[in-house]
């Protein structure tokens, strides 16, 4: 049968699940809030709420919400008492924020490579990235699959490391059935419009050190303490706090997440197998210790030799058959223009001249070569979706021949 691509019928000319995802639950509590007056996280309940049950559910005692997930890591760094300048260490295949975060709190951000099989931080790349100027490590659980959390928490134990989860891709996802956020010393999530949890703009902060929650959420309200006088400020901070309406559509989403993670994993895992016997075609490897993928992504890497076309081309063709997939990356971190020209502002004045961000290879091959992302909505729908995308990709390898002239047009 003819590719779409190139007239023929699409496998799929229905569209799969919307995203976001949302009824009479999220009306009846935002038009609650909104009706009470009380917006601001200081005024109503809304907020606190949501803290406590999202906490509760990432396997932590605190959960301190915020703007969004930028803050979060930032507020991170500034909560554990880091120097100025000290060496966070970084996968590169990771969105901007997990950096730019370590900069505007003053820090330096190291790249370590990430595993070509699972996009996520590699150990042995990140023990290293290990200098005497090293105090933290951000390990980004990508797509959803917690990062190898045993070796890098042994590995930043041994040498006095601060472990930040970024977790913003992994709500409800575990490693050895702990849930994410729990693994490290703190986590950072984002509610982000795109994110398998949302309110549109959003993040917290989850951890089970009373010091680290009491730090940042003083900071994130400019700085007060609760035995403080309202106009009483203790540290340099801002107001980062959530309001109240987007805490009433947390608490309506956060229902909805549970039985949400449990068919994304379902499908992911199923889809995985289905595709796994094309040739050149590499499903995110799932360790053993990944109890629960919460598939923000699911991931694969396209060999194009392999299976006889150039990545470009196979996803012109997929989407053509109704199955939206993307690149993702364009290139890694490290080659951010912010990162090659150092355009860091006012910050890093004593060290950025010395700076050098070398080339990570993993990274850079997935995101020139390989990567081929599909979104994490596409994951809630029956498991006859996962049964059209495969099709999909088999009826794509079928016509391969023809599809490896293709050049665009």
């Amino acid at each position: 049968m003819s590719l779409a691509l190139f007239g023929g019928p699409p496998v799929r000319d229905t569209p799969f699940t919307t995203w976001p995802v949302f009824g009479s639950d999220e009306e009846a509590r935002v038009l609650a809030a909104l009706r009470s007056g009380r917006w601001g996280r200081l005024d109503g309940s809304e907020v606190a709420q949501f803290e406590e049950n999202f906490a509760r559910m990432h396997g932590c005692r605190h959960g301190i919400a915020v703007a969004n997930g930028t803050v979060s890591l930032r507020l991170a760094l500034l909560a554990a008492g880091l120097e100025a300048e000290s060496e966070v260490i970084i996968p590169p295949y990771t969105f901007f924020s997990t950096a730019s975060a370590v900069v505007e709190a003053n820090m330096v951000p190291v790249f370590a490579d990430v595993e070509l099989e699972t996009y996520n931080l590699d150990p042995k790349a990140f023990e290293t990235a290990i200098t005497p100027r090293t105090r933290a490590v951000i390990p980004v659980h990508f797509a959803g699959q917690v990062a190898d959390m045993d070796a890098i928490n042994a590995i930043a134990k041994q040498h006095n490391l601060l472990v930040i989860e970024d977790a913003a891709h992994a709500h409800g996802a575990t490693y050895r059935d702990q849930p994410a956020g729990s693994l490290g010393d703190i986590g950072s999530f984002s509610f982000q419009s795109s994110k398998n949890l949302t309110s549109g703009e959003g993040g917290i902060l989850t951890t089970n050190d009373d010091a680290l929650a009491a730090a940042c959420r003083s900071m994130h309200n400019c700085g007060r303490v609760p035995e403080g006088v309202w106009y009483e400020h203790h540290v340099i901070s801002g107001n980062y706090r959530l309001g109240e309406l987007q805490g009433a559509l947390l608490n309506a989403q956060l229902e909805r997440l549970e039985g949400q993670t449990a068919t994304r994993d379902a499908n992911g895992r199923y889809l995985a197998e289905k595709l796994a016997h094309l040739p050149g075609i590499h499903p995110q490897q799932r360790p053993e210790a990944c109890t629960r993928n919460s598939f923000h992504l699911f991931m694969l890497r396209l060999d194009a030799e392999a299976f006889g076309a150039a990545r470009e081309a196979v996803i012109a063709a997929l989407c053509a058959e109704g199955i939206p997939c993307v690149a993702g990356y364009g290139f890694s971190l490290n080659e951010q223009p912010m990162f090659q020209h150092k355009a860091f502002g006012p910050y890093l004045p004593g060290v950025k001249d010395r700076l050098t961000f070398p080339p990570c290879p993993h990274s850079d091959r997935l995101c020139r070569e390989q990567s081929v992302w599909l979104e994490q909505s596409i994951f809630l729908g029956p498991r006859d979706d996962m049964d059209d995308i495969a099709r999909a990709f088999a009826k794509v390898y079928e016509a391969r021949e023809k599809l490896a002239e293709w050049r665009g047009e």
